[in-house]
Order: structure tokens, then C-alpha cells, then sequence
């Protein structure tokens, strides 16, 4: 049975288990550890702790470990997918987000072992099927990637 929607009062903060059931992602692959500052419909900020053991440092520059710059744009994504799916209650009912596009999109520092890797995103549009996010991932106050993201929604069991 669905919520009633008047009733739901969005979460400013989600937990790994809680992100775990908006997100379809496991091992290896969820990039966020926890999502906080949320501004329903509007922005939040995403945290990826980045730890030595994770799979990719193996091989992208095993000398002089760097998170590759594709896996810190999907942690944005991410990011703003639980957004959405905190905003609109869609917590274990098979939101499914898809990539559409990813604009002006930079790189401007590495992101490496020990970093905490904070993904500030606010929605540019949204409400139906897609949206587009503008996200910034910062480390100790410095950004090391910006971009914007554009992705369809697929609500899972209410469409």
C-alpha cells in the first residue's frame, strides 16, 4: 500500500542501509556511504569515504593511487538518485535512474585513499522523468570534480 503522500515527511539525512534500498547498487559499485544536508526535491550532499581497499586502486595507477574520475561522477549520480528517491518515497520500490548525459564536467584535483569525498548536488530540473543535477565533489574544501548530470527516472512499482 502506498503512503499517503501529505503524511511523508522526507529524511534530511540517509543512512548505507536506507540508501541500499533506493539504490539497485552492491559491491563494488555503490559509491555512497551516506547521504546528509538533504533539501528535498533540492539538494544534499553525498559522502564517499575512500578507502585503499577498494577494487579499482588495484589497477588505475596501482604506484600512485587515484579514484578514476568516471567512478567520482557516478558517485554523484548516486548521490542525487537518493536524493530523489528520499524526496519522493521510493525507498525499497525499484526506482531505477538511468545516465543521460554529463555536461561541463572537469576534473580538478585527484581524489585518493583517505580522502572523504564530499558530492554536493542541487537539482536544475526535475519532477518528472528527467532530471538534471549540477554537483560539485569537494575534498577538504577543494573541489576535485564538477559536472552536470542528466538522468531518466523510472519509479519502479508506481511508474
Amino acid at each position: 500500500m502506498a503512503a499517503d503522500e501529505t503524511s511523508y515527511i522526507p529524511p534530511t539525512e540517509v543512512d548505507l542501509a536506507t540508501i541500499k534500498r533506493i539504490l539497485p547498487h552492491r559491491y563494488p559499485f555503490l559509491l555512497v556511504d551516506k547521504v546528509r544536508d538533504i533539501v528535498p526535491m533540492e539538494s544534499c550532499v553525498g559522502i564517499k569515504n575512500v578507502t585503499s581497499n577498494e577494487p579499482h586502486f588495484e589497477g588505475h595507477f596501482p604506484q600512485e593511487p587515484v579514484m578514476p574520475g568516471v567512478l567520482i561522477i557516478e558517485a554523484m549520480a548516486q548521490s542525487a538518485a537518493v536524493l530523489v528517491g528520499a524526496s519522493l518515497d521510493l525507498a525499497g520500490k525499484g526506482m531505477g535512474t538511468y545516465f543521460m548525459a554529463i555536461d561541463k564536467c572537469r576534473f580538478r584535483r585527484k581524489v585518493v585513499p583517505g580522502d572523504v569525498l564530499e558530492l554536493h548536488m542541487k537539482t536544475l530540473r526535475g519532477g518528472g522523468k528527467v532530471w538534471k543535477f549540477e554537483g560539485r565533489a569537494i575534498v577538504n574544501g577543494e573541489i576535485a570534480a564538477e559536472a552536470e548530470v542528466m538522468a531518466m527516472l523510472n519509479r519502479g512499482e508506481n511508474g
